[in-house]
């Protein structure tokens, strides 16, 4: 995310127009991702599944955006300490439609809602995690909790001008820490504590719609490039190398995904595809302002390996990410940012430099901080609030909901309709018995 400029009164700068449109559509880019989440996530599970995994995205939605006005902002981005803000912003309360973000030409107000689509995508980010095995309750409660007391603060070490890790000099330009690392680390912290699903390393558990994960994979895809390239707050030249460092970065990720793919396991798949490009898109989030499109190419490449290697951990530590959060989001997240320390040129969005431009190892050593500060307080702070629910209401549904299907008991849905599947009219002829009551009267005798 761009600094917080701090500037003198007289060189403040004026509304930017061009500026404030560009922005007003990244925020709508980075709404997009959430229901493209819910699309990558609802295919990657089974039948039974599919409509409580799209909930436990659409929920954070409604959930976040109401935290965001009434405290969220304001502790996120309200000077404060190096670890929290204020309570100036709290109800949005303040801020005028005219007043500037400072040391930029757009409006407070639109900085606060473009930073609203981050704190809404990343708690949704986690539910990939759990699938299959959660009461929605409590996972409704586990967000609220968690964005107040992990999310928020974390965006503020982050992001705010007076953030302890922003003043420090630990690069994120887009929420490599803030979201992917944080996500990531929050949902090992919660499967630590909740276990595994039935039937996990013994029952096939397959996508149940490759076309919906591809679906959801070009969503993300699309929405990413206001998410990377929004976060300068401006439209010009950083803007658009970051842009560009998104597509790079991406393509080079799948590529690098599915040739690991094929030497491991004999077979390009659309999964590994689509899993390689949001390998990509993560890796990239925090140094595509830092990066050249060349450096941008071993970014992906480099987590497209590093993540295909690492979501088959979970089989060997006994883990049960379901989606491959952890695989995918932290261990993207923890790649992308600390090769800032090696691939940054100096020349795009910030002026530090790596070790492969003369920068020596100082702001690998930063990096580093900041990916261990977010990662351990994450991992902790969702560990104890998930034990907390866990042993107040219970975060799991019970082993017999489970086998029938979270969508069922949690919901009273069902995705698909099979039904009238079929060649012949589910409409009976007059005078006819249907199937189903013929079926029905067996039961009944």
């Amino acid at each position: 995310m761009a600094p917080a400029i701090i500037t003198l009164a007289a060189d403040a700068p004026k509304l930017d127009t061009g500026s404030t449109a560009f922005m007003l559509i990244s925020a709508a880019l980075v709404m997009v991702m959430t229901p493209g989440l819910a699309f990558f996530y609802g295919g990657m599970v089974r039948v039974k599944s599919a409509l409580n995994m799209l909930m436990m995205s659409f929920i954070s939605l409604g959930i976040i955006t109401i935290l965001w006005t009434l405290y969220g902002f304001s502790f996120a981005f309200d000077s404060g300490s190096g670890f929290m803000g204020g309570t100036d912003w709290v109800g949005m309360r303040g801020i005028g439609i005219s007043e500037l973000w400072p040391g930029y030409g757009i409006p407070v107000y639109v900085f606060a809602v473009f930073q609203l689509m981050f704190a809404i995508i990343t708690p949704a980010l986690i539910s990939g995690a759990l699938a299959d095995r959660v009461k929605f309750t409590a996972w409704a409660l586990f967000i609220t909790l968690w964005a107040t007391v992990v999310y928020f603060p974390v965006a503020h070490w982050v992001w705010a001008s007076d953030g302890w890790l922003f003043k420090k000099g630990v690069i994120d330009f887009a929420g490599g820490t803030a979201v992917h690392i944080n996500a990531g680390a929050a949902a090992l912290g919660v499967i630590l504590v909740i276990g595994k699903r039935n039937g996990f390393k013994k029952d096939p558990m397959r996508p149940h719609s490759l076309p919906l994960v591809m679906l959801g994979c070009g969503l993300l895809w699309f929405g990413w490039f206001g998410f990377n390239a929004g976060s300068w707050l401006g439209s010009d030249g950083v803007a658009a190398v970051a842009f560009t460092n998104t597509q790079v970065a991406t393509a080079a990720a799948m590529l690098g995904w599915l040739i690991y793919e094929r030497i491991r396991h004999g077979s390009f798949t659309t999964l590994g595809a689509a899993s390689g490009a949001v390998s990509g898109l993560v890796a990239i989030t925090p140094a595509c302002g830092s990066v050249s499109p060349l450096g941008a190419i071993a970014v992906g490449v480099i987590a497209g390996v590093a993540c295909a290697a690492a979501v088959g951990l979970k089989y060997r530590f006994n883990y049960d990410d379901s989606l491959d959060v952890v695989g995918v989001h932290m261990v993207g997240g923890i790649v992308g940012s600390l090769l800032i320390g090696f691939f940054a040129t100096g020349g795009v969005g910030q002026t530090a430099k790596g070790v492969f431009y003369g920068g020596g190892w100082h702001q690998l050593g930063l990096q580093f901080i900041g990916v261990g500060a977010v990662l351990g307080y994450s991992l902790v702070g969702a560990a104890v609030l998930a034990k907390l629910i866990d042993v107040t209401m219970g975060f799991r549904v019970t082993d017999d909901e489970e086998v029938t299907g979270v969508d069922q008991v949690l919901h009273a849905e069902t995705a698909y309709d099979f039904a009238g599947v079929g060649g012949r009219s589910s409409v009976p002829a007059p005078g006819a018995t249907s199937e189903a009551d013929a079926a029905s009267k067996k039961v009944d005798a």
